[in-house]
This record gives C-alpha cells, structure tokens and sequence, in this order.
C-alpha cells in the first residue's frame, strides 16, 4: 500500500499490520477429494499455475508494500510462498505453527471413506464441535487457533504495521477468519491486531468454530 494508505490504517487508531492470508495452490490430493491434514503433498501442475497467478497479481496491481513473506513449512504452502517472493523479491520465511490441522487418520482418505469409518465423529466435526479431535488423534479447533493466533502473534511483534503476506492451509486460515476465500490461491486481507483482539478472550466463537469444521477445510 501507499505511504496514504499506510497513513490511513493509522489513523483508525493504533498500530494496524496488514496481513495477507493466501491458501496455497491445488494439490493432486485437492483433486481427488482426499483430506491432506498434514500430510506433504506437492502442487499439481494447476497449483503452479495458481501461485503465478498471484504472485503476478501482487507483483504489478497491490497498492500494499508488501515487507515480510511468512509460510507454512508444508512444501504445497511453502511452493506457493516462494513463487510470490520470488516476484516481490521478498525471501520465504518458514514456520511450522502454520501447518494444516492435523488431521490424523483422517490424512490421506476421502470423506466417502471416513463416512464408512468414523461417521459419528466426521458428523460432529462437521457441525463444528471445537473439541473433536479428527482421526481420534488430529489437532481440536481450539488447539489450531492457539498456534495459528501464536504465530500471528509473532509477526505483529517483530514488525508492528508492516504488511505481511502469509500462506497457509485452508484450515488454518479458517480459524482465524471463517470467512476466509476457500480457493486454492485465494487471498483474504485482515487487519493482524483485529483478529487478534477477535480471539484473544472472546467467548462468542460457536458460530466460528462451525465454520472452521467446515468438512473441506482440510482437504
């Protein structure tokens, strides 16, 4: 963004951090359905294309001046990060704590599979139970968002109103803005200190936590 902009965001009141949510691009396991949790699964040749796509876009029409390039070190998360900085010139920050939700035995089936095999949690993961661990060992709602608000965290604390982009998975990215672009290569921009303030001791999530156990998610 401008020097204005970057004025304007101030003038609201308080330090403001931009922060761009990006999901990563399509994966051969996107395609066929399959839940990835954390598995490491590599961009299809569409997913390439995708994050193209969007470090172009950044590149020549973002008004943001964009500083810092944050990503999960999941290689279809990392893969898009890198194809973006490349085009800003920005090196690729890793950090583990924006990993995908662990989605235990879950990873690496399809929901028609999971639907024979775990219905009853599948169901309640679905109406957006914050406590149901997918897989019988994968990671609660509530437990993502501790990591995912941690690193958030973070990037404001190092660099208080430097707009960051950020490149994760769809279910990290969903419990921090359940209305975030579910598209693979989809971007959604917030305000760091907003959701921050959202979560930080906020106790009216249910309706969050719904959308964040939306079934595609972690795929």
């Amino acid at each position: 963004m401008s020097g204005t902009s970057q004025e304007a965001d101030r003038r609201e009141g308080g330090t403001r951090t931009p922060v761009l949510l990006i999901r990563h691009g399509q994966t051969p396991w996107n395609v066929a359905g399959i839940w990835q949790g954390q598995a490491d699964v590599g961009l299809t040749e569409e997913g390439e294309r995708q994050a193209r796509a969007v470090a172009a876009d950044l590149a020549s029409h973002s008004t943001r001046p964009w500083k810092r390039i944050c990503a999960s070190d999941l290689q279809r998360a990392r893969r898009t990060a890198e194809a973006i900085g490349e085009a800003l010139g920005l090196e690729v920050e890793t950090d583990p704590r924006m990993r995908e939700r662990d989605a235990g035995k879950w990873s690496g089936h399809t929901k028609a599979e999971i639907e024979k095999t775990d219905a009853e949690t599948l169901a309640a993961f679905r109406e957006g139970d914050p406590d149901v661990r997918p897989g019988g060992v994968g990671e609660t709602t509530h437990e993502v968002r501790a990591r995912a608000l941690a690193a958030l965290a973070d990037v404001v604390a190092r660099a208080p109103g430097e707009p960051a982009i950020l490149v994760s998975h769809l279910g990290w990215i969903r419990t921090l803005v359940p209305e975030a672009n579910a598209d693979n290569g989809g971007c959604t921009e917030v305000i760091a200190e907003e959701v921050l303030r959202q979560w930080v001791g906020s106790a009216s999530i249910s309706q969050a936590n719904a959308r964040s156990g939306d079934a595609n998610s972690i795929l």
